[in-house]
């Protein structure tokens, strides 16, 4: 419990008065006092009252900034009354989330901080909006103190839906760079496993597409991770789609300039242009599709006038290269 003056005429003289009441030898109790400095406090408990009062000191000369840095590591907030510094608690509390007591029935500053509870809400619903706002009777205490534990657990079950959320996030963006790193390192190991010019068949076709297919999906990918929200799955479909429309479309063009590129294909030669080709494809699958969209198919497929200064014809020379 954290108090900040033993005079008898604020509450908090009384409010730890009636915690060392319930406090006992097995389980004891500790308050942490902190008055401004130069000052002390005496709560004149009984003796043998089973509460520790340990006194905290601020480096602060002003009251307030100690008053009002206390409340950020509070699991929770009590107010009774008061005036414009309870009511300036109460709102930090409702403006950090945590679970916050006004007990209107005293009216004063906390009476004010009720009015804005029913606004904001946190972790309160109606039921502890009326009880908060209700009259005092005999029973009110273990009712409150009961709600505040009720809005200590919903603060602690949403911590732990944030954290879980926050873990997940981060194994999927995990999962998605792992996927974008082994689709570019296959994609690229495709260089490699390509054979050299030969009759077009169903390897070296499925490695022609293969691989700058899994180059867009790495590209896709990796647009995602720069994304408030990464969706790095539905990424790789979009990614898919986006490079293999950009790379059929490639490949049709040369066969349109090269009839027998089917005869003698090249497939290493072209995967250095597909390749990145795709990869680009991936990156800019909103562009790509928007050209689709607005029926721009003709001529060069979207994305490859990035690599026309360095693309050579398959016109040129020997066919499929």
């Amino acid at each position: 419990m954290a108090v900040f003056s033993s005079k008898p005429k604020y509450a908090e003289a009384d409010v730890v008065h009636g915690y060392a009441e319930g406090c006992t030898a097995d389980d004891p109790g500790t308050v942490a006092a902190f008055p401004p400095r130069h000052r002390g406090v005496d709560f004149l408990l009984p003796e043998g009252s089973h509460v520790t009062v340990d006194v905290v000191r601020d480096t602060s000369g002003e009251w307030e900034v100690g008053y009002y840095r206390t409340l950020l590591k509070c699991d929770g907030v009590l107010l009774i009354g008061g005036g414009q510094s309870t009511r300036v608690a109460g709102i930090i509390a409702l403006s950090q989330g945590i679970p916050v007591l006004p007990v209107a029935a005293f009216g004063g500053g906390a009476s004010q901080v009720w009015v804005n509870l029913d606004k904001v809400r946190n972790d309160t619903d109606d039921a502890d909006i009326a009880l908060l706002g209700g009259d005092w009777s005999a029973d009110a205490a273990p009712r409150l103190v009961a709600c505040l534990l009720r809005q200590r657990e919903r603060h602690e079950a949403r911590l732990r839906d944030v954290q879980r959320r926050t873990r997940a996030a981060a194994w999927a963006s995990a999962a998605g760079w792992l996927v974008a790193l082994v689709c570019m390192c296959t994609a690229v190991a495709g260089l490699v496993t390509a054979g050299p010019p030969r009759r077009a068949d169903a390897h070296n076709l499925s490695v022609l597409i293969g691989a700058p297919l899994l180059a867009a999906v790495a590209g896709a990918v990796i647009r995602s991770s720069f994304e408030t929200e990464s969706r790095w799955l539905r990424a790789c479909i979009r990614g898919l789609g986006a490079g293999l429309v950009t790379v059929l479309l490639y490949v049709a063009s040369q066969l349109l300039s090269v009839p027998t590129l089917m005869d003698r294909l090249d497939v290493r030669r072209l995967l250095f242009i597909t390749v990145p080709l795709g990869f680009t494809a991936g990156f800019t699958f909103d562009l790509v599709f928007e050209r689709l969209r607005s029926g721009a198919v003709g001529g060069a497929p979207p994305g490859s006038d990035l690599l026309s200064t360095s693309a050579p014809s398959v016109g040129q020379g020997q066919p499929g290269g």
